[in-house]
Order: C-alpha cells, then structure tokens, then sequence
C-alpha cells in the first residue's frame, strides 16, 4: 500500500483483556480485533481501515494508560464472529451471520516499544496534537483515526 493511502489509527485495549503481550504470544504475533460494540469504532473498521494500514497498539483502563506498540492490519474489516457465539461475552443475540452487525479486523505485532508513551505525556504535547481524537474531551472511542502528521509525531516520542 502506498503511503498517499495508508491510514492510520488507535486501536485500544485493557491489558487485562488483551495487552500487547496477548498479541506477542500469538502464532506469527497476529490475530483478530474483536469486540468492538461502538457503531462508530465499528465503521471505521467496517468501512475505512484495510491492510496495510497502521495503528498504535494502546493499553487502556490501566495504572499507566499510554501507546505500547504498533500493529499492521493484516485483514481489512469483516464480520465478528463473536457476536454470533452465546457464550461469549462479546454475544449481541440481534447480529447474525446472514446480517452481522460487528466487525473485526485482523491485526500483526510490528513493534512494541521500549516504554509506554503515557496518555499524561502525549498530552504534555497538545499543542503539536491538535484535533487527535485521543485528546478530546470524553472521547471513550476503542478505534480511531490518527493523522500522518500525529502518526509521525506520536511515533518519534514512542521511540525517544
């Protein structure tokens, strides 16, 4: 995918659920994204994000919340199948296979970083951040866009 098309985004995840080391100690450090149940998080990965694309892997509803590593997506949106299985906690008895109602994506390790890029740190750069999503006020969304020049910058401090 060329760069011009790639997009970028912010996949959340508590790591007592799923953390980066879930994704690590999975067969070639990949798998699906399930269990989103926002409509909006659910269109972007129904309808925006495809392979190629990256995102930032971010522990969320933690001590320490912050960006903990990037992904690939690997597999652009397609229905969840968790939504269909009675016993699990994703189930929503409305969604169906014939008409699905959730999606997922299927996502890949790329890097993991030497330390958390605090939720408190990115917002010590609010000035060079404005309009991500992140920072807004009550935004409780587990997916969404990052800009490329977000996606530069946020990577730059990850990395530091």
């Amino acid at each position: 995918m060329s760069r011009s098309t790639r997009r970028y985004w912010l996949l959340k995840s508590e790591p007592t659920t799923f953390g980066i080391d879930d994704l690590a100690a999975c067969p070639d450090q990949t798998t699906h994204w399930d269990g989103v149940r926002n409509y909006q998080a659910r269109n972007f990965l129904r309808d925006r994000m495809q392979g190629g694309d990256q995102a930032f892997f971010y522990h969320s509803n933690c001590k320490e919340p912050g960006i903990v590593g990037t992904v690939e997506i690997v597999r652009a949106g397609y229905p969840d199948h968790t939504a269909f299985d009675p016993d699990s906690s994703y189930y929503d008895p409305k969604s169906t296979p014939e008409n699905p109602r959730w999606f997922m994506v299927d996502v890949r390790l790329t890097e993991r970083f030497p330390h958390t890029l605090t939720l408190a740190e990115i917002k010590r750069h609010g000035d060079r951040l404005e309009g991500l999503a992140l920072l807004r006020r009550g935004n409780r969304l587990s997916v969404m866009p990052v800009a490329p020049a977000h996606w530069r910058f946020l990577l730059e401090l990850a990395r530091r």
